[in-house]
């Protein structure tokens, strides 16, 4: 019979809390600020419709968070014009662009390719501590590397 895992000390599992309740207020600007990116590419502008579409929201709910993310110096917009992200919503943008790529990398090469993964990579991206991010990199770079040594012949037999 399996035992119960112990409790951790309370100071340390409220610690925990701390951190997903911090990514929580985080993520939803997160969310905003990269999909304004995709969608306001060269030549492209963000709609707040663009935006409650892709989101499964209301158009209400987007006019709120651009307020929010204005507030906060991420975006720019006036009535009736497109969303477009200042230089710290560019950076910020570019940070969870990357953070989003190397959990979804990691967990490709975890063999999890099914049609989970994209949104268990949504979610993931938003709450893994720095400490994981850097584990999932070094394992993806030993990958990397392994498959670089492997003969093509051998690769193309495998399973």
């Amino acid at each position: 019979m399996r035992q119960r895992p112990r409790l951790r000390e309370a100071k340390r599992q409220a610690g925990g809390f701390d951190k997903v309740r911090e990514a929580h207020q985080t993520e939803l600007a997160e969310d905003y600020v990269e999909l304004i990116a995709d969608l306001a590419g060269p030549g492209r502008e963000a709609a707040g419709v663009d935006l409650a579409k892709r989101l499964g929201v209301t158009h209400a709910t987007v006019n709120k968070a651009v307020q929010r993310l204005m507030r906060e110096g991420l975006v720019e917009s006036r009535p009736y014009r497109a969303i477009f992200l200042t230089a710290e919503g560019q950076a910020l943008a570019a940070r969870v662009r990357a953070r989003h790529s190397l959990v979804r990398d990691f967990l490709i090469a975890a063999m999890l390719g099914d049609r989970t993964l994209f949104t268990d990579a949504e979610g993931i991206e938003h709450h893994v501590s720095p400490r994981t991010l850097a584990a999932f990199r070094r394992f993806l770079e030993r990958d990397r590397a392994d498959e670089a040594a492997t003969p093509a012949a051998a690769r193309s037999r495998a399973p």
